[in-house]
Parts: structure tokens; C-alpha cells; sequence
């Protein structure tokens, strides 16, 4: 069998069970015999008529079966990017979305390039929120909080490969702050409720649920960050969760309802309210 003769069926078997259009299941055919060959994409079109080894099928076999199953491209090659950057990823963390990044633009926006501001990342995960701060405003102090211990080791593998300078604590939330104080806090905490049929279909379900379900309305985890957020921001400063598409007007509400002036919300690249904030007064 050719390079291209298992593409072509790969792509096949990935378009059926996934429901891709053949371009999309392409890509994921092109994406597992890279990595399991450890080739480049542009190797696989410049020899796309030699044959592979059958070790070497038999290690694209392998992931192909798994994709077959579900299991999402990003764990199975251990990596996703985000904001430019590539991160490695395993079903500890979440895998880091494109929404994402709105919530990275917004936290930019609040950090003056020339200033030391203090940030906190709640729920770190991958440390894909806090380390892309940290690159991007040098001078800022960035700490990252998670309470799961599998995922700071993934944060913290990221930040050393990407020379990343991240104070990651261990901490449910902020109970190992003490009386520390931000300029910016920023998060994206569980907000899908528990019963929610989506988190036992397609990608989703292979990610760790404490980082998804929140709650039966999903709100429960943004109530409590809200309401305690107040109490680690210094005067004027600012807080920005990510939540669902359907929760700004709620997640304004908790903010308005906890001291915070102007709560507003911004939307992502598909005109979903994805962001939501306010600042404490002076």
C-alpha cells in the first residue's frame, strides 16, 4: 500500500464516521500519518507514492483507529495550537479552542505593554491562557491556579518549552491565595450543565469532565468565582470568564449583583456572547 493509497482510505473511513467533508477528513488522514510516521505534511505529498514499512501502517492503523472511535486529533498527537503557538495536550486538559483567543484579546487590551501588571489565571488547564499572557506582555506577573495535579504538570512542560516565565500553584480556585491581590483575573471555568446531552457526544467527551460540566444550570462555578473574585482584585481591577453561549446575560447579572461596574460582554468570531466582565471602582 501507497503513502497515497492510505490516505485515500483513511480519509474515506474518517469522512464516514466523523461526518467530515472529504477535505476536513483529509486533513486528519494527513495529520495521523505525519505524526505516526514522523514526517512532515509536505513529505507525505513528495512521496505520496512510496510504500510505508508495515510498521509503519500498522502505527497509522493504530491511530486511525482511535480517531474512528472519537477520540479527538489533539490527544492523540499530543498537541494543539493556540494563539500561533503549539501546547501540548492529554485528557487531563482541555484541549484549547479557537474561542479562546477572544478572551486572550481581551485580557491584552487590559495589560499596558510597558506595565508590571499582576494577572491570574484561573483553572489554568493547559496553561494556554496564562503562558500566551505571559509571552505577550513580558513584564507582566503572571500566576496560573489549577487543582488538578496531572494538569499543572501539562502547564508546566509548556511554559518551560516555551520559556515562559508562570507561577503555578496548586489551589481549588482561590483558596491558595490568601490575601494576594491582582490588576486582572481571567478564566475559563466549567460552564456546561451536568445533564447536558452534548458532553456525551463527539470531542467532548474524551475531555476531563471537571473541566466542562458546572452544575445543573452550569453556572456554579461562575457564581462562586464571581462572588469571591472581588476579594483578590486590587481597586479598579479588572475580572473576564469565558462562559456559554447562552449565559451573558446571566454571568452580567452575577457580576452586577458582586460590586462590578459596567459589566458588559464580547463576542467571538461566530457573533456568540462568549466573554463576559466588569471592573471593581477605584
Amino acid at each position: 500500500m501507497s503513502v497515497a493509497a492510505w490516505l485515500d482510505a483513511a480519509t474515506v473511513r474518517i469522512a464516514a464516521a466523523q461526518g467530515l467533508e472529504k477535505r476536513e477528513a483529509r486533513l486528519e488522514a494527513r495529520v495521523l500519518a505525519a505524526f505516526a510516521w514522523e514526517v512532515t505534511p509536505a513529505w507525505l505529498i513528495a512521496h505520496d507514492r512510496d510504500t510505508p514499512t508495515a510498521a509503519q501502517i500498522a502505527a497509522a492503523d493504530a491511530l486511525l483507529i482511535r480517531r474512528l472511535a472519537g477520540e479527538p486529533i489533539a490527544y492523540l498527537i499530543g498537541a494543539r495550537e493556540f494563539y500561533g503557538r503549539p501546547f501540548e495536550v492529554s485528557p487531563a486538559v482541555l484541549i484549547p479552542r479557537p474561542d479562546t483567543e477572544l478572551l486572550v484579546e481581551l485580557a491584552l487590551a487590559h495589560m499596558p505593554p510597558g506595565q508590571a501588571v499582576e494577572v491570574l489565571d484561573l483553572g489554568t488547564g493547559s496553561g494556554c491562557i496564562a503562558i500566551t499572557l505571559a509571552l505577550e506582555r513580558p513584564l507582566a506577573q503572571v500566576t496560573a491556579l489549577d487543582r488538578s495535579a496531572a494538569a499543572l504538570a501539562v502547564a508546566r512542560r509548556n511554559a518551560a518549552r516555551l520559556d515562559a516565565e508562570v507561577e503555578f500553584l496548586s489551589s481549588d480556585w482561590f483558596a491558595a491565595l490568601g490575601g494576594r491581590h491582582f490588576d486582572l483575573i481571567v478564566g475559563n471555568p466549567p460552564y456546561i450543565a451536568a445533564g447536558d446531552p452534548h458532553l456525551g457526544r463527539g470531542d467532548i467527551r474524551f475531555e476531563p469532565l471537571t473541566a466542562l460540566a458546572a452544575g445543573r444550570d452550569g453556572l456554579e462555578d461562575l457564581r462562586r468565582l464571581i462572588a469571591t473574585a472581588s476579594a483578590h482584585l486590587k481597586p479598579g481591577g479588572a475580572l473576564l470568564l469565558e462562559h456559554g453561549y447562552d449565559q451573558a446575560d446571566a454571568v452580567q447579572a452575577l457580576l452586577r449583583a458582586s460590586g462590578f461596574h459596567s459589566p458588559r460582554s464580547w463576542t467571538d468570531l461566530s457573533g456568540v456572547r462568549r466573554v463576559s466582565g466588569g471592573h471593581l471602582s477605584e
